[in-house]
């Protein structure tokens, strides 16, 4: 799936390689909630499909073959499915499927030119830096205060972790005077298209509004730079304030989402 995804990665695709490895193993114990299916062409896969929960399906098709996407949905029929306005291939599929584009909340995909990054600049008593192995409960532990309530645990994490392309060096927070962490930001970096996708990013409640979720981003992408990368993205989440956010650090918005369901 992830050779796929980065043969195919452009600002017209909807999946980066570190979206499926997040999404694969933040949660453990969710497996027996999912089925995924890959499909071939003359030896490599050409498609796959990811049913979560018997609602949601996450597909990919190459554009070379979008025959497949019909047997994609074909083969999980009925659910709801979320695709980026540049894969005509796929919005064409699903209209003639008889899908729908639904009126609900869009995402918006930014992308972030790595040549052009401030300095970190952090309170005095605060330290943004890159994690190790010690500090994993605390990393676990700002990000569930962040995305509460979260089914985020450190074992579920210590597999995040030992996933590719997960990196260490790209994974930055904001050290608190009191030792708590109080702001992260994970960066995933695809080497061969030299882009890095923000995910997830946030700042611990008792933190926000001091430039701290800017400094851990600021630092992972400087980082990200250090490693021949030369832009980085990030989907927001959350509506305008997530997107205003992401706006104040350089980001520009370069595609969106559509929703559809039968």
């Amino acid at each position: 799936m992830q050779r796929l995804t980065q043969r195919l990665w452009s600002h017209s695709a909807n999946w980066h390689v570190g979206d499926l490895a997040w999404q694969r193993f933040q949660h453990v114990g969710r497996e027996s909630e999912w089925q995924r299916e890959l499909w071939e062409r003359d030896g490599e896969v050409a498609a796959w499909g990811w049913e979560r929960g018997g609602k949601d399906l996450y597909l990919q098709v190459d554009p070379a073959h979008p025959d497949l996407a019909d047997e994609v949905l074909k083969r999980f029929p009925d659910r709801e499915v979320m695709i980026l306005d540049a894969e005509h291939h796929l919005v064409e599929a699903l209209e003639r499927l008889g899908y729908v584009r639904q009126d609900t909340d869009h995402q918006v995909f930014m992308t972030h030119d790595l040549r052009d990054l401030p300095e970190v600049e952090v309170p005095d008593g605060f330290t943004a830096r890159s994690i190790t192995e010690a500090d994993v409960a605390r990393r676990v532990e700002v990000h569930q205060r962040v995305w509460h309530p979260s089914r985020l645990t450190e074992e579920s994490y210590r597999a995040v972790m030992a996933a590719w392309p997960y990196r260490e060096d790209l994974d930055w927070v904001v050290e608190a005077p009191d030792g708590r962490f109080a702001a992260k930001c994970l960066i995933w970096l695809d080497d061969i298209n030299r882009v890095g996708e923000l995910e997830p990013v946030g700042t611990h409640p008792d933190f926000r509004r001091r430039g701290l979720g800017a400094a851990a981003c600021h630092g992972a992408m400087r980082a990200l730079r250090d490693l021949g990368a030369e832009q980085a993205i990030v989907y927001p989440f959350h509506g305008k304030p997530a997107e205003k956010f992401y706006e104040s650090l350089g980001f520009r918005p370069y595609a969106r989402t559509l929703n559809y369901a039968r």
